[in-house]
C-alpha cells in the first residue's frame, strides 16, 4: 500500500515536444533510399527494399510530420559525392610507394549544395510543421 501511484498526464513540454526521433529516423530512411538508387546495378535492390519495410513500419508508428526527414536523409549519398569529389574537378594524382594513381573526379560544389538544399529543406519543413502542430494542440 505505499506503493507510488502513476499518473497518465503528460506534460505539455512533452506532449509538444517535437519528434526528433521520428525525423532522424525517417533521415536514415531517405539517405538508405538514395544510396540504393545510386548502387541500383549492385547492392542498391536490397536498400532500396530495407528502406521501403523501414517506411512501411515508420508510417504505421512514427510521427506523420517526421516524414519531411527523408528528404533531409537524400542529402547524405550528396555529402558524401561532395567528399569524395574534393580534389576535383579533373585530374587528382597520388604517388604511393609502388607508383602514381590518377582518378578523374568532379566539381565537389554541386554535390555539395544540393546536398545542402535538401537538407535544410527537410529540417525546415519539419520545423515549420512541427511548430503548426504544437500550435493547433
Amino acid at each position: 500500500m505505499g506503493g507510488t501511484v502513476h499518473s497518465n498526464i503528460v506534460p505539455a513540454e512533452e506532449r509538444h515536444a517535437p519528434e526528433w526521433g521520428w525525423f532522424l529516423a525517417w533521415l536514415a530512411v531517405g539517405g538508405c533510399l538514395a544510396l540504393g538508387l545510386a548502387a541500383l546495378l549492385s547492392v542498391g535492390v536490397v536498400l532500396v527494399v530495407l528502406a521501403a519495410a523501414a517506411a512501411v513500419f515508420l508510417f504505421r508508428k512514427g510521427h506523420r510530420t517526421a516524414v519531411v526527414g527523408s528528404l533531409a536523409g537524400l542529402a547524405l549519398p550528396l555529402f558524401y559525392l561532395a567528399y569524395l569529389n574534393r580534389g576535383g574537378p579533373g585530374d587528382v594524382c597520388h604517388t604511393t610507394a609502388s607508383g602514381q594513381t590518377c582518378t578523374d573526379e568532379y566539381a565537389p560544389v554541386p554535390f555539395l549544395v544540393v546536398g545542402a538544399l535538401l537538407f535544410a529543406a527537410g529540417f525546415l519543413v519539419f520545423l515549420v510543421l512541427d511548430r503548426r502542430r504544437r500550435g493547433t494542440n
